[in-house]
């Protein structure tokens, strides 16, 4: 039974158009964006997520998007007491606290993904870190990860997730703004992995120098399908061998993020 039937009867049927079809899960959280027209059914709605899933212990109503250099949302807890959690992915942890740090449950079949694409003797880069689900499973595959984030709450639990995952000698954190990238990293890598925030796709040029020609380089970016062929031309166009390519999820309508995986052939 979907969360729509089980709301039917509370909610009218204009209203339930109006509920999202889905919610994400971060741990013990789950997270739902209602719309203001249904304000007044929050308590309900938690309700019926903490009903059908034993596991959820507290529901949070996102109620702004991403803001400021930290990336982090507005949330208010309509169910629990508590924004902060343990996440389990793929034999992974991560404690997050989702008013600090932003964490994206869907992308983890891409973390899974790109970290089985590493070698052992890689030394891989990895910007916009947050509190380290990219760096810590290719920290687990690699030699070494250098993991950049500008915000200082994320870089604390990063280091928290670090030592959960047992990689304190394979994971070095620098707090600091990814734009300030080549004047604090001199070194080559084999690899980078670059969760672009929307609207920052200048980040491949910033960050692709510090790629070794012939490194590799999984690239993040937000575009309409229509744009994805002129797109790779533009990367091919640029020096990139463009060896795949995949939707990770709609983010706004027409609206998608797409994974690029790029083999450098630029000698910077």
């Amino acid at each position: 039974m979907s969360l729509k039937d089980e709301l039917k009867g509370k909610i009218s049927e204009k209203g339930l158009e109006k509920l999202p079809n889905r919610f994400d899960i971060v741990g013990d959280i789950a997270v739902v964006s209602i719309p203001d027209e249904l304000e007044s059914y929050k308590e309900d709605i938690a309700c019926a997520i903490t009903g059908r899933m034993q596991n959820i212990k507290n529901v949070l109503n996102k109620v702004s998007k991403l803001e400021g250099n930290r990336r982090v949302a507005g949330f208010e807890i309509i169910a629990g007491n508590s924004t902060e959690t343990i996440h389990k992915e793929f034999g992974f942890s991560y404690k997050i606290d989702l008013r600090q740090s932003f964490f994206n449950g869907r992308l983890s079949y891409e973390r899974k993904r790109v970290a089985s694409l590493i070698k052992p003797e890689e030394n891989i880069l990895v910007p916009f870190s947050g509190v380290g689900p990219f760096a810590i499973p290719a920290a687990a595959s690699a030699a070494s990860v250098v993991a950049v984030e500008m915000n200082r709450a994320a870089c604390k639990s990063f280091i928290t997730n670090r030592r959960l995952n047992g990689l304190e000698d394979k994971i070095h954190i620098i707090n600091a703004d990814a734009n300030s990238i080549p004047n604090l990293l001199k070194t080559e890598f084999d690899r980078a992995i670059i969760p672009t925030p929307y609207g920052m796709d200048h980040f491949l040029e910033t960050i692709s120098p510090l790629v070794k020609k012939g490194g590799f380089i999984h690239f993040y970016t937000f575009k309409p399908k229509e744009k994805i062929p002129e797109l790779i031309k533009r990367y091919e166009s640029m020096g990139f061998e463009v060896l795949f390519h995949r939707r990770c999820g709609n983010v706004a309508p027409g609206i998608s993020r797409w994974v690029f995986d790029l083999k450098n052939e630029i000698l910077f």
